[in-house]
């Protein structure tokens, strides 16, 4: 699969000749899918709120549903058959992701036992194969059956060249993850934020949830304000004051918890200075790289180190 950013390659203008289509007669075109059901193995339909978002498609109405309708809505062709197995892995998921669209994107799919030609026109070497038409115009594809997490990354892309600005659905992995963390259950917690990443390694929220495991197994068992009270007491008792600053970010004091630590770098060097960067920066995950707060803690931490 290529990467979620619209690629070019042999995808790029006028790499896919469909001008034989276009003079192709066509009959009218229907406003919803066909009430006569999915292909077997193969579930699919329109969604429960409204409008189209799965339909069938041939070599006489691909002009008509895919060509003309992506010129305002992209569309994602799926080029599948009935016999193959890997398709009823992929189409099922390629189906429900654009009933969540809601009309923002659109399922094309074109059974390549009975549309040959097609197949042919679009280059289609082994299947499942799905192309993005955009504009009129395939501008990206991929092969093969891919995690779903990939999968959202990449229609997110191509509802961006097309001009469409959708909210990203709630992903139920992460859910799953941060159920698990406020119930305490840490290692289930981590179990499924490390899934997510293995899946999607720059997945920034499964990073802070990771990163707040760490946090409450280090604060576990320990009476917050006595902790506090012994890092008052020892400045330069880098255990305290670590422990110290995860209560405070635990407590909602993120930015007194940064200070502390860059303070405490001011005053190491050598391992034990490396030793509260890093746990600074384990913090800084939690909050994401867009906090305010921790884009000034990293400039006073460089100051620090510099």
């Amino acid at each position: 699969m290529s990467d979620p950013r619209i690629t070019s390659s042999i995808f790029t203008r006028g790499a896919v000749d469909l001008s034989a289509l276009r003079g192709t007669p066509e009959p009218s075109r229907p406003t919803a899918p066909s009430q006569a059901g999915p292909p077997a193995g193969v579930p699919g339909g329109p969604p429960a709120g409204g409008g189209v978002a799965v339909i069938d498609v041939t070599e006489a109405t691909f002009q008509s549903e895919v060509l003309e309708r992506s010129l305002t809505t992209p569309v994602v062709v799926d080029f599948w058959a009935e016999w193959c197995e890997p398709c009823k892995q992929l189409s099922p998921v390629l189906e429900r992701l654009a009933a969540e669209g809601e009309g923002a994107w659109v399922l094309a799919r074109v059974d390549v036992d009975a549309n040959p030609r097609l197949a042919q026109m679009f280059r289609v070497q082994g299947i499942p194969m799905v192309y993005a038409v955009v504009g009129g115009q395939p501008i990206d594809a991929f092969s093969g059956v891919v995690p779903e997490a990939q999968l959202r990354q990449w229609i997110q892309a191509i509802l961006k060249a097309g001009g469409v600005t959708v909210a990203e659905p709630e992903d139920p992995r992460l859910t799953e993850a941060d159920d698990a963390l406020m119930s305490g259950d840490l290692e289930a917690a981590e179990a499924a934020y490390r899934k997510i990443l293995a899946e999607s390694p720059a997945d920034s929220a499964a990073e802070a949830g990771l990163a707040q495991v760490g946090v409450a197994r280090r604060v576990a068992g320990a009476d917050p304000r006595a902790a506090l009270a012994a890092a008052e007491q020892a400045p330069d008792d880098i255990e305290a004051q670590l422990l110290a600053a995860d209560i405070e970010v635990l407590s909602g004091l993120a930015e007194q918890a940064y200070a502390r630590l860059v303070g405490l770098v001011r005053r190491t060097a050598g391992d034990d200075r490396e030793k509260v960067r890093q746990h600074l920066v384990s913090l800084f995950t939690i909050a994401g790289p867009d906090d305010p707060a921790v884009a000034a803690a990293r400039r006073a931490l460089a100051s620090a180190l510099f």
